[in-house]
């Protein structure tokens, strides 16, 4: 401890905030590749009106402040000799610390659009075509079912023709949505 008491009061400050934003940075990194920190700065750490529509993340978390942190106390010790004017070196400083939180808003937009939303709609399986499962009756005397591949997932769903009877493993066309698990269909 004697060391950083003989240090410049600016680089015994860089120091400080340095050795533990640090551990805390390597201990979030470990907590998240070991999946127990699943939040990774997208939710606020306190109450708020922070819902504006589809940012990725809040700018105000834990993380993003050690974020800043890291790059303010990095780039304060690492230039601390190389750069004389200490207002200059601090100014620096808050601009990577900036920098580190752009970054981090940057990687996480990217992963971001990685994302697929691969939610069901019904709707998305009209006018495709489908194969016939089980018997669909003549005339919508009864229901039969379909199977659609949407999304590359493969989806089973009842269905009803206006017309002739349609017999097990022939094509049809998905021509109306009846309900949400019930479709209008079509001899093609």
């Amino acid at each position: 401890m004697d060391y950083f008491n003989t240090l410049e009061p600016l680089l015994r400050t860089f120091w400080y905030i340095a050795i533990p934003v640090s551990a805390i940075f390597a201990i979030q990194t470990i907590m998240t590749f070991l999946g127990s920190d699943a939040a990774d700065g997208l939710d606020a750490d306190f109450d708020g009106d922070l819902e504006h529509g589809d940012e990725p993340f809040q700018l105000f978390t834990f993380r993003n402040l050690i974020n800043f942190l890291l790059g303010l106390s990095w780039t304060g010790i690492s230039l601390y000799n190389t750069i004389p004017n200490r207002t200059i070196l601090v100014a620096l400083s808050l601009g990577v610390g900036m920098a580190f939180i752009t970054l981090f808003f940057m990687i996480i937009k990217q992963l971001q659009k990685l994302a697929e939303d691969n939610t069901f709609k019904i709707e998305s399986t009209l006018k495709k075509t489908a194969t016939v499962y089980l018997r669909i009756p003549a005339s919508r005397t009864g229901n039969g079912k379909v199977q659609i591949s949407i999304n590359g997932a493969f989806r089973e769903l009842d269905a009803v023709t206006n017309g002739d009877s349609i017999e097990s493993g022939a094509s049809v066309l998905i021509v109306n949505i009846v309900n949400q698990n019930l479709v209008q269909v079509e001899r093609i």
